[in-house]
């Protein structure tokens, strides 16, 4: 008995264990490479992958395809850089080295990332998306990786969305009693966004400041947060922003207020202008920001520009830094995109009315309206030209063309009308600021110029004529929308209704279903994909990029409308503020409102410099404590009121003095309820 019993228990361990060690079908290689391939999230991936590593038994071919395979899932989860890294490869031969052969069982996985890195790199630079057949390369070539990928792996969302397929949301907002339609479409677009820029903060944003993307793009990121950060009030994106913009400044690079690398201002103004303009909204009274700002002034009137041979004030060149101007004959013009070097300090001009700040801006805006007004080198009178030469002041650069300068490693940047909206809205905000005339002259003559072309037979106009000129003026009517706040009247209405196609609160219907509409398909573009406007981006300036990759000949010959839906993040940011054209170097924005954009919808319906009014609907269950801060009252003595849709009181008549260029109020919003709140001067 005892015999048999010990042979028994011999035969267990000699013959059964070996075959309990074989793996399962659940742990195989197959089927550990089958998850990893359709996991979503790249973290649990590599989890997964490493699992595949250590397999006991695992051939050793596959075992090394796994360790470089490793290596590069590691670096996409857990490197600095978002993309500096594998860029050089897919520009130079549209391929990463993942060490895995194509007739590896962790191919497929290869072709999840070989077909994102191919799509972002050509999402990024010009010279590819720019141009049909280098696009078609990448984009073809990205296509395929996907599939490959989306055939062993099905079950991956991720893959499937590059291929077309929209990955919904998991919150639903809906609607609540007495909520406007305007109002549900607009409070769930500001959380969506809201959501997306918590995100980066919390996910991606670094110990040193940055956020993966390197300071010249990363610095670009608040341009698109202005209609929750800017617009609202939220503390979290206030600290975040301050300490990018404060740690980019502390680069020894910026120590000198500008940066001393030399290259075209495109460039080189970015991490000033991106860091200090959020700065001159978010802490308007901290004297530092105002140093910062007032020292790109001292660097203009000190360095960067000088009398030309005609007498007026100009930048010498379009490649400077803080400590040198490049003397190249090439590059020896002013150009409109100078107006990014010294935007902050514009801002500052407008807050504060600087007596400094006023002689030199203007002398520097003579020079633009004496050129715009003239016939040169074939451009047409009353056309902002393209460049200023340095030293004669002649309307061109180097180029044959005076509406292309020739002054860049860039040509394309800086042909006309390049950064033309930053140039007419200095303009603007200088006759804002003098009451002189002659800043509205240039705005004037192209609008004319732009109605000729509007009015006149479609032919395809000769480039730099007049009515070539006026087929690229579409930009002007932002510029115009600002004027028509500031001075009212109907003077360019002809051209705003033609080409200022903003939906905003000024429709008949108190309903304003255009409004809504416009509202919700911003909303409907945010709540899906989110991957597309976080985790998956691989280019900090390029975050809300991600639905125009399905519009016609992008990643597909033909659209693919489920995913070609585009935030109207401008819609959002003027709605809330009644705001008009661009935000960066004219501002107009009548109230900012002290309390963060979550469950709650804000539409301004009228301003002035001596009155406001605005629509606020509370989404909260409870009575909501909030105020606003107003920017465009004269100096005086306001009251203001909260009222119900009946026009019953909800906030009392209460008194208020304005004596600066910023003045806050305070008042509490009942929940779902549609209230007005109107400010008046007191007589």
């Amino acid at each position: 008995m005892i015999i048999r019993f010990i042979f028994f228990h011999y035969f267990l361990i000699a013959f059964l264990l070996p075959v309990l060690r074989v793996p399962c079908a659940e742990t195989a290689p197959e089927e550990l490479i089958r998850k990893a391939g359709n996991a979503d999230d790249d973290t649990e991936r590599l989890k997964i992958l490493k699992q595949l590593q250590t397999m006991p038994g695992l051939d050793e071919t596959l075992r090394k395809e796994a360790d470089k395979l490793v290596v590069v899932v590691d670096r996409w989860v857990n490197d600095s850089q978002l993309f500096q890294w594998f860029d050089k490869d897919m520009r130079k031969k549209q391929d990463y080295d993942f060490g895995v052969g194509p007739d590896s069982l962790l191919y497929p996985i290869t072709c999840i990332y070989r077909g994102r890195m191919l799509v972002w790199t050509a999402n990024e630079y010009g010279n590819i998306k720019g141009y049909h057949d280098e696009r078609r390369r990448y984009f073809d070539k990205a296509t395929a990786q996907f599939r490959v990928a989306a055939k062993a792996f099905p079950e991956n969302h991720i893959v499937r969305m590059y291929l077309g397929e929209p990955i919904p949301s998991d919150k639903v907002y809906t609607s609540v009693p007495g909520a406007p339609a305007w109002a549900v479409a607009q409070r769930e677009g500001l959380e969506r966004l809201t959501d997306i820029v918590l995100w980066w903060i919390e996910h991606r944003l670094q110990k040193d400041g940055q956020y993966g993307g390197g300071w010249d793009d990363d610095c670009e990121m608040w341009r698109s947060w202005v209609p929750v950060m800017i617009a609202f009030e939220h503390p979290k994106m206030t600290e975040a922003q301050e300490f990018f913009s404060s740690a980019l400044l502390s680069q020894e690079s910026m120590k000198d207020g500008y940066t001393r690398h030399v290259y075209d201002v495109e460039h080189t103004a970015e991490p000033t202008s991106d860091t200090i303009t959020p700065m001159m909204h978010l802490r308007p009274d901290d004297p530092a920001w105002c140093m910062r700002a007032m020292r790109l002034a001292e660097l203009m009137e000190t360095l960067w520009a000088g009398r030309n041979e005609r007498g007026f004030l100009q930048f010498k060149s379009t490649y400077f830094s803080a400590q040198k101007v490049d003397p190249g004959v090439a590059r020896a013009c002013d150009v409109p995109y100078n107006i990014r070097a010294i935007e902050p300090a514009l801002i500052l001009w407008l807050r504060t009315g600087d007596e400094k700040l006023r002689k030199l801006f203007t002398a520097w805006l003579n020079t633009w309206v004496d050129a715009a007004a003239r016939e040169e080198r074939g451009k047409p009178a009353g056309v902002i030209p393209a460049a200023i030469h340095w030293p004669d002041g002649v309307t061109t650069g180097t180029g044959k063309d005076w509406w292309d300068p020739r002054n860049s490693d860039e040509p394309l940047l800086y042909e006309w009308p390049s950064a033309m909206r930053g140039m007419c809205d200095a303009l603007l905000l200088a006759h804002h600021l003098t009451r002189d005339e002659k800043y509205l002259q240039p705005l004037r003559t192209m609008a004319a110029i732009r109605l000729e072309w509007l009015n006149a037979s479609s032919k395809k106009p000769e480039p730099g004529s007049r009515a070539w000129c006026g087929h690229k003026l579409y930009f002007l009517a932002g510029t115009l929308a600002k004027y028509k706040l500031l001075a009212g009247g109907k003077e360019f209405d002809e051209l705003l209704g033609r080409d200022y196609k903003l939906i905003t609160e000024e429709e008949k219907d108190p309903g304003r279903p255009r409004l809504a509409k416009a509202l919700g398909a911003t909303a409907e573009a945010l709540a899906i994909n989110f991957p597309g406007w976080t985790s998956e981006v691989r280019w900090t300036d390029r975050v809300f990029t991600f639905g125009r990759l399905f519009g016609e000949d992008m990643l597909f010959e033909k659209r693919v409308s489920a995913c070609d839906k585009r935030p109207n993040l401008d819609l959002l940011y003027t709605t809330a503020t009644g705001d008009r054209g661009e935000f960066a170097v004219f501002p107009l924005n009548a109230v900012r409102w002290l309390t963060e954009p979550r469950d709650i919808a804000a539409l301004v319906v009228d301003r002035g410099n001596d009155h406001f009014g605005a629509e606020l609907f509370h989404f909260g269950e409870k009575t909501r404590a909030m105020g606003s801060e107003l920017y465009l009252l004269k100096n005086g003595r306001y009251t203001f009121t909260v009222t119900d849709r009946e026009g019953k009181t909800v906030a009392g008549k209460k008194m208020f003095t304005v004596d600066g260029p910023r003045t806050k109020i305070a008042f509490e919003l009942p929940p779902h309820t549609l209230c007005t709140l109107k400010v008046a001067v007191q007589e």
